[in-house]
């Protein structure tokens, strides 16, 4: 399938966009991991400044924060969605199971809605796009809630069979998206089981919850929403892309370089985003690590001349 495809326009005998409407479990699943985490959020701040914030809950948080957005950005996003590089089994589950600890819909769901997000990037069929609505200030405050966070309580569903056939294909990460549940649960419970054996209190198991568990969770879902909603908006576009893709830099580190968001859009498979002068990106640095140490290979890493000839397009 490619970009300039048109949802409007199916070719031959493509897949539909949609396979129906989400059942009302998952919806109110959407519901309870993205409201809860974020009232925590919210809590925080006066929760914070009398007590209940230590550095053994600051600690967890960091390590929770470090496993899990990691999960995403170089699993769910860079390995699953776009293949920018190839990994041993071993890494393969591992990458899946870290992606689904950030509470942000199971494997399969998050690649396929991502994978149609490329595929109709900033136009209808986008599930996520912030310029779906006009260009004026209400269009646009509209368009920025529906870009964060508004599309995940809509209900019609990615059609999994046309965006990721090839996870469909593999029993090892069909199963990790079945236990989705049980993964959510464990990136809850065990900072707060961690925080009452390093305090041995029950009051360290709670704050350990909170703050490693909730807090942690709410802030890794704004800061992935916001690649969605600010990169689409305000940004410099060193490179050449057909949408609105920008760089944010402020996001750079708590996204794992992520925000460097316009060289992922004008070269999607590239296993590196952050490719100009101080630009940040963990997640590469993870990637070249990974193939060090042999268990990741093929890594697609730019080229001078592919970045030449995608700036100059730019120019």
């Amino acid at each position: 399938m490619t970009v300039a495809e048109s949802p409007s326009r199916p070719t031959g005998s493509a897949k539909p966009i949609l396979e129906g409407r989400r059942g009302v479990a998952p919806q109110i699943a959407v519901y309870v991991f993205v409201i809860v985490p974020l009232l925590a959020l919210i809590a925080a701040i006066p929760f914070a400044w009398g007590w209940g914030l230590g550095w053994t809950d600051v600690v967890l948080a960091a390590v929770f924060y470090v496993i899990s957005g990691l999960g995403i950005t170089v699993g769910y996003h860079r390995y699953f969605t776009h293949g920018s590089f190839k990994a041993k089994r071993p890494l393969r589950i591992a990458l899946a199971v870290a992606g689904s600890l950030a509470m942000q819909g199971p494997v399969i769901d998050w690649v396929a809605d991502h994978r149609r997000h490329h595929a109709f990037s900033d136009k209808e069929g986008d599930p996520h796009s912030p310029w779906l609505f006009g260009t004026g200030p209400g269009a646009l405050a509209r368009g920025f809630w529906h870009s964060h966070m508004g599309w995940l309580f809509e209900r019609d569903q990615t059609n999994e069979a046309r965006f990721t056939p090839d996870l469909l294909a593999d029993r090892d990460i069909v199963r990790v998206d079945r236990l989705f549940i049980a993964w959510s649960t464990t990136t809850l419970l065990a900072p707060a089981l961690l925080g009452g054996l390093l305090t041995w209190s029950w009051w360290g198991a709670l704050t350990g919850f909170f703050w490693a568990g909730l807090v942690r969770v709410a802030l890794l879902h704004h800061v992935t929403w916001s690649i969605n909603s600010i990169c689409h908006m305000i940004g410099d576009q060193p490179f050449a892309a057909r949408d609105h893709s920008r760089n944010v830099w402020p996001l750079a580190v708590l996204s794992f370089g992520e925000s460097w968001h316009n060289l992922h859009h004008a070269d999607p498979t590239c296993a590196r985003h952050g490719v100009q002068r101080g630009q940040v990106d963990i997640s590469a640095r993870v990637i070249r690590i990974f193939e060090k140490l042999g268990w990741a290979h093929s890594v697609r890493w730019p080229t001078p001349r592919r970045l030449e000839k995608l700036a100059r397009t730019a120019a």
